[in-house]
């Protein structure tokens, strides 16, 4: 049976992990494709090659996601541009399609109209967006749909694409589905089951303009919810965008809270995880869910994530002692609040992925005597509040990376008490010597915690070769 993109001119702008994809789909679903790719490095003349075989048209290096107004234009005969969600929308790709009346859609977008396509079971989305912890609250909410025996799997922007997912052989019962602000950005008509906005702070401003408009972003994953949107008690935003959102008939605002839960929440109370948000009488009654130590590891910020998927799975109805069992199964990935070692009575941690300040800020409040090891490329980013509220934890601060000044400038203002020790190098051999200065400020019982607060990229590849190293170094501490 032909599909509504049958015949049709459909260019995708980008290749990568999303790109790829939605090429072959397209393709296969009988459009005529045509991908255009600013960069032509061996990667993508490998991709276009193999796409080039299906009979698809590539076009690399054609200036399509330059931000110049010399970009080229839009392919002849555009119908649909499919992007990639990392490409701004100030592209004159984009300013091109609106001039010509020719919709975008994400790869998220194509992946939600494509659900049910060709008699497959059109899987419920458990929606999952926020400034930091969004891969973890995915995992631990496949996990808990997994122990109640549900067919789900992890997807989106945790790396998993979800065009692949939802045009595969598997038909799943429930999606656990983690959206970046790039991608709700592209995904106009997307209505999930139930969602949560973990936490908002100011990240990608340079890509969406305006924290008005980053946190409208991720709004939109609210829109449309049919049975629950959750939001952090904590974080008044996110409470803001659940009032803002229009859904549908009797889906309900549900919040998480580290304290004691009121009705419509899920909190913690001597230290049990419990739902006061979908039990009978709510106002009277709760439903013990967990242990706070059944929460890998038990940081504050975890418990916070733990929460957050257990309400997205009580939504859809999964049974109290799945939560239980789901949360205890779960592993966290490396390099988020991973205990390395302990060494002479210190606790070495790595939490490389904390790659900003909201992150960052996360991690330091785990923990009450702390060594940190911070710094790389700031992104923009300023450290003050950061370090003004860490400030009576800090034992002592090691400082790594291009942008370290400005934390060291924060810690003089803010905890002009603490010992600095400033790292005057960029090569991936500073981490070896961080953690020694480390070991050398620590006393018994603290913890040295790699929370950088900053990317990644002045010094190594990415954040997990970050971790790698500072794990690395810690393992030959104790040799």
């Amino acid at each position: 049976m032909p599909s509504e993109f049958s015949g049709k001119h459909v260019t995708v702008a980008g290749l990568g992990v999303s790109g790829v994809p939605a090429a072959k789909v397209l393709h296969g679903l009988g459009a005529h494709v045509t991908v255009v790719n600013d960069g032509a490095d061996e990667r993508a003349r490998t991709q276009a090659a193999e796409l080039e075989a299906l009979g698809v048209t590539v076009r690399l290096g054609d200036g399509a996601a330059s931000d110049s107004g010399s970009a080229a234009g839009l392919p002849e005969g555009t119908e649909l541009i499919v992007t990639a969600p990392g490409w701004k929308p100030t592209k004159p790709l984009f300013a091109a399609a609106e001039q010509a009346g020719v919709p975008v859609w994400g790869d998220v977008e194509l992946a939600w109209r494509l659900r049910g396509h060709g008699g497959r079971k059109a899987a419920p989305w458990l929606a999952v967006t926020g400034t930091n912890g969004k891969t973890t609250t995915v995992q631990m909410l496949a996990s808990i749909l997994d122990a109640a025996g549900l067919r789900t799997a992890a997807v989106g922007n945790i790396g998993v694409s979800l065009l692949d997912e939802v045009t595969g052989d598997t038909e799943y019962d429930v999606l656990a589905v983690e959206l970046s602000s790039y991608q709700l950005h592209w995904a106009p008509s997307l209505r999930a089951h139930s969602a949560v906005v973990l936490n908002l702070a100011a990240d990608h401003l340079d890509w969406h303009g305006s924290m008005e408009a980053y946190a409208a972003d991720k709004g939109r994953v609210y829109e449309g919810n049919q049975v629950a949107c959750v939001y952090n008690v904590a974080d008044r935003a996110t409470e803001d965008l659940v009032r803002a959102a229009d859904v549908e008939e009797g889906c309900r605002a549900v919040g998480f809270t580290l304290g004691t839960p009121g009705p419509s929440q899920l909190g913690v109370v001597e230290g049990l995880l419990v739902d006061r948000a979908f039990v009978e009488d709510r106002h009277k009654n709760a439903q013990e869910l967990a242990e706070v130590s059944d929460v890998n590891p038990p940081a504050p910020h975890n418990i916070a994530n733990a929460l957050a998927a257990a309400a997205l799975a009580r939504a859809y109805g999964v049974p109290a002692a799945a939560v239980r069992d789901g949360l205890r199964a779960f592993t966290p990935d490396a390099h988020r609040i991973a205990h390395v070692a302990d060494v002479d009575g210190v606790a070495y941690v790595d939490d490389s992925k904390a790659t900003n300040t909201h992150a960052a800020e996360a991690s330091l409040a785990a923990y009450e005597s702390i060594v940190w090891i911070a710094g790389g490329l700031a992104k923009g980013a300023t450290f003050d509040e950061l370090v003004a509220g860490a400030a009576k934890r800090l034992r002592g601060a090691v400082l790594i990376g291009a942008d370290r000044a400005l934390i060291r400038e924060a810690l003089t203002r803010h905890a002009p008490e603490v010992p600095v020790v400033d790292l005057d190098r960029t090569d991936t051999g500073a981490m070896p010597q961080a953690v020694q200065e480390a070991r050398r400020l620590a006393e018994p019982g603290d913890t040295v915690l790699l929370a950088p607060a900053c990317a990644s990229m002045d010094m190594f590849t990415n954040y997990n070769k970050r971790g790698d190293a500072f794990a690395e170094a810690v393992r030959e501490l104790g040799a």
